[in-house]
């Protein structure tokens, strides 16, 4: 028998946009041949449209306006870049340093690129542990990149590969699973969440997540999805979840207190309640319209009324 789904906490009947989160999204890539401005910014709108207070896009100075009037419900950190529009990781790094104490979660890598400054973003990010983070696209193929990331690795984090980006990961790791084999989805995510003490969303059809000790397989979605920019969706998701809700386990052993007992969520149940949400959006475009044709904004659209669907708590 599956296991029930995570129930979302009530909301604050009283709540502002300061209580509910900020979610700052990191990505999108200004230097030529190859720019990229949708991707962090659906994350940004998704992150909106699941009930994140506040949304940052924190994107190369030269593509902000284009990604703004994508998400115009966000607010932008330009990233400094040089002469070709390349990242500069370390005043990125020192911007960074100023405005992370602001975020309730911090998603990277939709659209980012994976060249070397994107790759020294990446692992300065994962070596902090106070902001979580969800971990997605170029950022996992940064990761990949860089032989001893995992003597870096300190952030709670939520990482989203599809197979490919898994098995890129997995190499550098010295993993084996095969992230395709229905028989071996779940052991392959495990393993991967084990080794790197984090939450492993593996999509796909019946998109695996685990922490390493529980695992699930999500039971909504359809084939609609596998067309660009629905991973940046979910990954907004995601991260909304986590800004509004999440809370890490306190104390040790015996005395430890749960994110359930806090009222909160852990990061496993962000990411299980996440994926089902955005697999439930697919379903019910679905059912008007067929398998194929989806957009990434007609996803996020519909995500209110697949949230309302989710198990809540008491008001």
């Amino acid at each position: 028998m599956a296991e029930p789904l995570p129930t979302l906490p009530a909301r604050d009947p009283a709540g502002h946009k300061g209580t509910f989160g900020t979610v700052c999204v990191l990505g999108g890539q200004a230097a030529r041949p190859r720019v990229m401005i949708g991707g962090p910014a659906f994350s940004a709108t998704a992150a909106l449209r699941t009930g994140a207070g506040l949304a940052v896009l924190a994107v190369p100075g030269p593509i902000m306006g284009a990604a703004l009037v994508i998400s115009p419900g966000a607010t932008g950190l330009a990233l400094p870049v040089d002469r070709s529009k390349a990242l500069k990781p370390s005043e990125v790094a020192s911007l960074l340093d100023e405005y992370l104490p602001q975020f309730g979660c911090l998603a990277v890598g939709p659209g980012m690129g994976d060249a070397q400054p994107q790759q020294q973003v990446v692992v300065r990010l994962v070596g902090q542990s106070e902001v979580p983070l969800v971990i997605d696209a170029d950022a996992l193929n940064a990761l990949a990149a860089l032989p001893d990331f995992q003597g870096d690795f300190r952030a709670m984090a939520v990482l989203t590969p599809h197979p490919g980006e898994f098995r890129r990961l997995a190499r550098n790791l010295g993993l084996v699973a095969n992230p395709v084999d229905p028989d071996r989805r779940q052991e392959a995510a495990a393993e991967m969440a084990r080794r790197l003490g984090c939450v492993v969303v593996l999509k796909g059809a019946g998109t695996v997540v685990s922490d390493g000790i529980s695992t699930a397989v999500n039971d909504t979605g359809n084939v609609a999805l596998a067309t660009a920019g629905t991973g940046d969706v979910l990954t907004g998701v995601i991260a909304s979840l986590i800004a509004q809700f999440f809370k890490p386990n306190l104390g040790a052993g015996s005395r430890q207190v749960s994110a359930e007992q806090q009222g909160g969520l852990s990061l496993l149940d962000c990411a299980r309640l996440g994926v089902w949400i955005h697999g439930r959006a697919a379903d019910l475009w679905a059912r008007q319209r067929g398998d194929c044709g989806l957009l990434a904004s007609e996803l996020i659209d519909l995500i209110p009324e697949a949230l309302a669907e989710a198990p809540r708590g008491d008001g």
